[in-house]
């Protein structure tokens, strides 16, 4: 029998969610390490493949003592973390 093209459409679309994966990049408004570093993010991801949300952590006080002198910082799924300063070679592997 052979496949329906409508249900394979429909499993391209849910495999391909599936392999997004999602970071978030700490910040604060008016950090040019931050801009630097969601330039850089943007040269280097694929938007089909790495999703990223920022947060600025100046409204969060929990996120301000674990990151003021470190940000920009990028949090993947499982919280592992990559620091400022990286390269794009460094990003690469980091995100897979």
């Amino acid at each position: 029998m052979k496949p329906n093209n409508c249900n394979n459409g429909f499993l391209v679309t849910i495999l391909s969610r599936e392999m997004v994966r999602t970071f978030i990049l700490y910040g604060s408004e008016g950090c040019h390490l931050c801009e630097d570093a969601e330039a850089l993010l943007v040269a280097c991801l694929n938007p089909e493949k790495h999703q990223v949300d920022l947060i600025d952590i100046a409204y969060d006080d929990r996120l301000m003592g674990r990151f003021a002198t470190q940000i920009p910082v990028l949090e993947d799924e499982q919280g592992d973390v990559l620091n400022w300063p990286f390269s794009a070679e460094q990003l690469r592997a980091f995100v897979g």
